[in-house]
């Protein structure tokens, strides 16, 4: 078993060993920890393109330790300004190809306003670690070629990805050094222009002109009116503690209502991995996740009563409903599980906290043209039910799964937590932060015990409890009993996510973990 990483100054976790390097690197030549944690981000676009890239979405969740207090910026994008519910014939958004791209991607903007608020470093300084990796080949990993494997079909059929992702025609071998110099050009264009080379400049002109080309929706106009949001994050508190989550169009809230949820009951008193742990953890986060569905999609297009939902009077009404020994019936749309967790906290007590994604493994699987750079499917998750809140309108962010999460201590941050998972998102966060308040364990004992994740991603037929191997046989069969429909996986399954943590003790040690699950470090000094 993985032993926690210790450091008294800084701590830097990630889903693939390279990137927290790049964040290290960074930190060691006097970045902060937000110039580190684009760097990372950067990294991880290269190193882990199957989760990740330049063409996806971020959400960032950051306490600067001058200002006090967290701050967040949301860097999704918007659908564009030809996406209407017109423009596609079949019942649903595809979910490959030219027409799934339908959001302007927007992590490149994420990288630019953290660093200009926060950062001491140029973007040009932090982009280096990813250049070199695309430039000149890094050690392909155990789970780009266990994805490429899962979706030779689909990168079979877009000729500038296969290109990249099948060389000679082939599923590279894991060690095998692997290439992005076109995303590696890509990367040296922004260095070089800023902001500006991705949405104003030659990038955004080969992607437009890309798509175009293949019937695609975003146009030069919806890359030049891009912009991301400062926006203040929600809150609650669980057992002293005070959570923060990006708000919507992130579905973030969800893992706050759930914890508040679970505050109704003695969890420290149940055992750990007990029946009554899951079930209880399990049923509070169904009901969270039907008021999600209900309501989450952009607020600037619809209403959501948060203040309201994330009350504690009405976390105490929702744990009345749940029935110790019986699960209650809800049903969730199916939502992709492909994402980047990594978070950062320098010597200065600065922490940061986020996450980006292509939504689907490989996205769209479209790259754009010879940018390198493969374009989210993020806008495939839009319905075209006129009457749905999460309809497809231009200009508008769709119901989002990313939702990195911090929790303070009398005002300093405390535990920085998230995982990859889409659906399982809200459900690992709430494992992991009960494993680590309510238990006492450590970041890397929490999330390497076993876990579970309910719901359906794109592609399952049914809506199962999916419970790693390790959970005991007999909580299993009392979890079918009870009205779950358990299926058992791998003893560690990637299905359940990746999750990452990093906790600061009082005294100022940093203490950091890492999933077995991934290709992830964490590293302290």
């Amino acid at each position: 078993m993985l032993k926690p990483a210790t450091g008294t100054r800084t701590m830097v976790v990630s889903p693939h060993h390279l990137a927290t390097a790049a964040g290290t690197r960074i930190l060691q030549r006097g970045g902060n920890a937000f110039d580190a944690a684009v760097a990372v981000s950067a990294c991880l676009a290269v190193v882990y393109p199957h989760m990740t890239s330049m063409g996806g979405d971020s959400f960032w969740l950051m306490h600067h330790a001058g200002e006090g207090g967290v701050t967040a910026y949301n860097a999704s994008g918007r659908a564009g300004r030809l996406a209407t519910r017109e423009q596609f014939d079949a019942p649903e958004i595809p979910k490959r190809g030219p027409r799934s791209a339908i959001t302007v991607p927007g992590m490149v903007d994420g990288w630019a306003a953290v660093l200009e608020r926060y950062g001491r470093l140029t973007l040009g300084d932090v982009l280096e670690p990813a250049i070199d990796y695309a430039k000149n080949g890094f050690p392909l990993s155990p789970d780009q070629h266990e994805n490429t494997l899962a979706r030779l079909d689909v990168l079979r059929d877009q000729p500038y990805t296969s290109r990249i992702y099948l060389p000679g025609g082939e599923v590279p071998q894991v060690g095998s050094r692997f290439y992005q110099r076109n995303l590696g050009e890509s990367l040296v264009k922004l260095a070089q222009g800023g902001r500006d080379a991705f949405y104003r400049g030659e990038i955004a002109r080969t992607i437009v002109q890309h798509l175009g080309e293949r019937n695609g929706l975003l146009t030069l106009e919806d890359f030049e009116s891009h912009s991301g949001q400062w926006v203040k994050p929600v809150s609650g508190s669980y057992r002293g503690l005070d959570l923060y989550q990006v708000p919507p169009n992130s579905q973030g809230f969800t893992g706050i209502m759930a914890l508040q949820i679970l505050e109704n009951f003695d969890i420290a008193g149940i055992p750990h991995g007990s029946f009554d742990y899951y079930h209880l953890l399990i049923e509070s986060l169904k009901l969270s996740f039907r008021d999600r569905d209900r309501y989450l999609t952009d607020p600037d297009f619809s209403e959501i009563p948060l203040e309201k939902l994330l009350s504690k009077a009405y976390a105490a009404e929702l744990a009345s409903l749940i029935d110790r020994g019986r699960t209650i019936p809800v049903s969730t749309r199916p939502v992709g599980s492909d994402t980047a967790y990594a978070a950062v906290v320098d010597e200065d007590g600065n922490a940061v906290s986020f996450i980006q994604s292509l939504y689907f493994e490989f996205g769209s699987a479209v790259t754009a043209g010879e940018t390198g750079i493969l374009l989210q499917n993020r806008g495939s998750f839009f319905s075209l039910d006129p009457l749905h809140v999460n309809r497809l309108e231009p200009g508008k962010r769709t119901f989002h799964t990313l939702m990195p999460a911090m929790a303070m201590r009398d005002g300093k941050p405390h535990l920085l937590y998230g995982t990859q998972g889409g659906e399982g998102q809200p459900q690992t966060q709430t494992a992991v932060l009960t494993r680590m308040v309510d238990y006492g364990m450590d970041p890397q004992s929490a999330v390497s015990a076993p876990r579970w994740v309910w719901g359906r991603t794109w592609g399952e037929q049914t809506q199962d409890l999916k419970l790693e191997a390790r959970v005991d046989p007999r909580v299993a069969q009392a979890l079918a009993e009870a009205g779950h429909s358990v299926r058992v996986v791998g003893e560690f399954d990637g299905i359940v996510g990746h999750a990452h943590a990093i906790r600061i003790e009082e005294n100022g040690i940093r203490t950091g973990g890492t999933d077995p699950r991934c290709d992830g470090a964490a590293i302290g000094w």
